[in-house]
């Protein structure tokens, strides 16, 4: 099923990093990111990196291990991402 998808702007990822009170190795942790370093390309100014669905994904289900997938999405769109399944073909299987 294809899902459409726009990510969280950095601004969101700051703003979750501060609702969370994470520093920047922990928000790295959460992301499966090497480093600080490499949050900061997600979450910084200039020309940071759109956070992909799976990676964004991961961190709402390491936030809440018993979410189920649709919990996991609505986090997603908490944090500022666009999720919309694109169901339109699912009655012609």
């Amino acid at each position: 099923m294809p899902i459409r998808y726009e990510p969280p702007t950095p601004r969101d990822l700051r703003e979750l990093k501060a609702r969370l009170n994470y520093s920047g190795q922990q928000m790295a942790d959460l992301f499966g990111l090497a480093s600080a370093q490499q949050w900061r390309k997600y979450s910084g100014d200039g020309a940071p990196r759109p956070m992909s669905l799976p990676m964004l994904f991961l961190a709402g289900a390491m936030l809440n291990r018993t979410a189920t997938v649709d919990q996991v999405f609505d986090w997603c769109r908490s944090v500022g991402a666009f999720i919309d399944p694109d169901t339109a073909g699912e009655s012609q299987q």
